[in-house]
This record gives structure tokens, sequence and C-alpha cells, in this order.
């Protein structure tokens, strides 16, 4: 695929950050977490005749006015616990693209989609001194556009990340109509998990470490309405352990599990699930969508049997919404459980450990309200994880379906993918139907 970079520049914030807000303080959660970049495509086919170099300006003009509210993705970190609001930045990339936008879509596979990122940073570790935020506008020669943004998830969770495109789309759309900042977001606080999850006086812990492998191989399976809607008649009507109204992600996850467990040669007895669970909407009050950072924490559904899957993420969900929350902010904050929850995670992050599956769910997040002006992207994704068997769900453009990205080692990626009950309800990397052919 012929590309070429035509531009390399840093947006920073229409306005200067106050002096109060130019020390950002990071959670207890944020100070351990992994400085890597997640990498996100948003894919437009947008059919109307339109000059590029206009959308461009229009995209910097708002990307400016964002960072002016979001004011510490243009700071640099100062050190583990901090970012020094300093303005100086964002990475803004434009690249030409050879081709029409089809070729892609025809078949999205990561030769294709890994140059569509700023500088190679997906899932690379950001020095301290680097930009916490890259983005790089992927002009095709069929006139449509595909936005790439690689952010340091050190203050950056995937909730964050979506709800500051959606931000920016939505200053771009309404400035073009000649419409105040200030009447597309009327606020100016910034809802930051350091005031929330304060680090207080714990010590400073080790980042937790991002273990990446050369050999591991990322496949995209599509899961359509029609096949969840099986899934989950099978396990409503199991005689063995019926479930009641299962959820998308759960069935999904349910078979996921099965198959990779067989596929890894492991055993069910022995076999867990590490699960990010967003505390947002789970913390009593529940916490604001728009707060910023790492408002995660981390269940461990511990040795599921096969057909207790479902049954033991619910229990272990239940049991975790009525522990962490109460003991993580609030008036049951308890120090001492923070702090061995910190000590637990940090000592064992370094730990390889072959029979535990690492999954998050990404579904019912805003990932396709992202409209610029040129309607709502046709296709939202992220790029191969180098992370032994880590996999991330994401919901398909109708919000019924759920696209599961399954990175493991090509061996086991072999086996895995032509697992008989996957093959029955999954689709391997389909194509991205587009509004027409160009």
């Amino acid at each position: 695929m012929e590309m070429e970079i035509i531009s390399r520049e840093i947006i920073k914030p229409s306005s200067p950050t106050p002096p109060h807000l130019k020390n950002f303080p990071l959670s207890f959660i944020d100070h351990i977490t992994f400085r890597n970049y997640v990498p996100l495509l948003f894919f437009y086919d947008d059919t109307k005749v339109c000059d590029q170099t206009s959308k461009i300006s229009h995209l910097k003009n708002s990307l400016s006015q964002i960072l002016s509210i979001y004011y510490p993705f243009a700071g640099r970190f100062k050190d583990q616990v901090s970012i020094e609001c300093n303005d100086q930045g964002v990475s803004f990339l434009v690249a030409n693209i050879g081709t029409k936008l089809s070729t892609i879509l025809q078949n999205p596979n990561q030769n294709l989609l890994n140059p569509l990122f700023p500088d190679e940073l997906q899932w690379k570790t950001a020095n301290w001194s680097e930009s916490i935020l890259a983005i790089q506008i992927n002009c095709f020669a069929c006139g449509r556009i595909v936005i790439s943004v690689c952010a340091c998830h050190k203050i950056i969770d995937a909730s964050t990340a979506f709800n500051f495109v959606n931000d920016w789309a939505e200053i771009n759309r309404e400035k073009q109509k000649s419409k105040s900042i200030l009447s597309i977001l009327p606020y100016n606080a910034l809802y930051a998990g350091g005031t929330i999850f304060p680090r207080a006086t714990f010590p400073i812990f080790p980042e937790v470490e991002f273990v990446k492998h050369e050999a591991i191989v990322c496949k995209r399976f599509v899961f359509e309405a029609s096949k969840i809607k099986l899934l989950k008649g099978m396990m409503v009507n199991s005689h063995s352990n019926p479930v009641k109204n299962p959820t998308r992600v759960e069935v999904v996850t349910a078979l996921i599990y099965k198959c990779a467990v067989s596929a890894l040669g492991l055993n069910f007895k022995t076999t867990s699930l590490r699960m990010a669970v967003d505390l947002r909407r789970r913390m009593v009050p529940p916490l604001l969508d728009k707060s910023v950072g790492n408002l995660v924490w981390f269940l461990f559904v511990i040795n599921p049997e096969l057909h207790d899957v479902v049954c033991k993420i619910r229990e272990g969900l239940c049991e975790f919404c009525e522990i962490y929350p109460k003991k993580f902010g609030g008036k049951e904050k308890d120090l001492s459980f923070i702090l061995e929850c910190l000590k637990q995670v940090t000592t064992n992050s370094n730990a390889e450990n072959q029979s535990l599956i690492i999954y998050a769910s990404w579904c019912r997040f805003p990932m396709y309200e992202a409209d610029f002006g040129w309607g709502k992207p046709i296709w939202v994704t992220t790029s191969a994880c180098p992370a032994r068997n880590a996999i991330v769900l994401m919901d398909t453009r109708d919000g019924d379906g759920i696209e599961a990205l399954v990175n493991m080692e090509q061996n086991d990626m072999v086996i895995f993918q032509r697992h008989v009950e996957l093959c029955q309800y999954a689709s391997l990397n389909p194509s991205i139907i587009a509004n027409d052919s160009n």
C-alpha cells in the first residue's frame, strides 16, 4: 500500500492552561498503569465531494480547541505520579494513501492497518518526554478519510479515549456552523481520576509491565446478531446449567473461553480469566461517564468450569461491585485494602502465567458516535496486541453483533481459528460493507 507522510506538526491547545492547573496528579490506578499507546482507527465513508485540505484544516482547529479542555493530554509526564500541563501539544500527522479505501475494507488485515497509525506507535511504550497523544489523518485516493489515534494508557483508558474523540468530533462538526466551544461543550472542569482516586500517601509502586511477545498474531472474529441469538438460546435451554437472560458479551466470552482453552491445550479447572471492569457507573454515587483516567480494576474469574463460565463471571462481578467501588472511594474507603491491591497487582505483573486469558470488553462504549461532520464511522477497530492470549470485544456498527480481536501465538491460533464451534458462530475477518465500491 503506497503511503506518503505529507505533513507533521504539533497541535497545541487554543488557550493556555491556567497556572493553578499546571500540575495534574495521577490517581493510584494511573500511577501503576503502563505507558503503552492504545491504538484506535475510525473509518469514514463520506461519499460527498469535499476538499480534504479543508477537512484537515478544520480538524487541526477543533483539535486545538478540545485540547484546551483535555489539557493534560497536551502536557508531558513529569514523573510517574503527575503530568506537567505545559501545553507542548500533541503529534499530528497527515498521510496520503495512494489507493482506495476499499482495498482495506475488503481484506482488513494487519499488514494494511499498521501503516495507518502514527510512527508505528501502536502498543509501544511512551518515553516520559513524548507526546501523550498522537494522531494521523489518512487521506485515501478515493476521497475517504481514516483517523488513527494512539493514546498513552497511563492516563487514557478506552472510555476516556472514545469520549475524547467524540468531543473532538462534536467541536469539529459544530464549529463548521460557527458555534462557540462553550455552547458545544459547556464545562470547564476535568473530572479526573486523581481527584476521584487520589494517590494520597501511598508509596510509588512499579508500573505494571506490558509483556510483549514477538510471535503473537491477531485474528478478527465477527459474531453477527443472529448467531449471538442462537448462543443465548443454547445457554437458556441448557439442561446442565441454564442461564437466565445471558448478555451478548457473556455468551461470546464463554464460547471464546471454551475454544481458547481447547486450542491452548489447557485445563478448564486451572485456566482463569482476567477481566477489566469499568468503575465509573459502579461507584456510589456513580461517576460521570466522561471522568478521565484509568477508572478500571481487575476481576479474576478463577478456574471456571466449562458450563459455569457465565455464572462465575456474574458471581465474580457481583462480589467485585460489592467490595471494590466501596473500598476504593466514598464513605467506606479503605486505604489498607487499596494498598494491598496495589501490592498484589504490581508484584504479580511480571509473572508469566500461561493459564490466564486476558479479556476486555469495549462493548457499549460510544465508539460509533464520532461524527466530524461527514457522518458516523462505518468501522472502528484497534490493532494487533502483542500480549499472549489477550482478547478485546468491540461492538459491530449496528450495535447488535460483536467483533472479537484475539491475540495468540501463531501455533495456538492455527488450532483456535479452526475450532468447530467457533466456526459455527463466528466469521473470520469478513469484509466491511461500505456505501459503494470506492
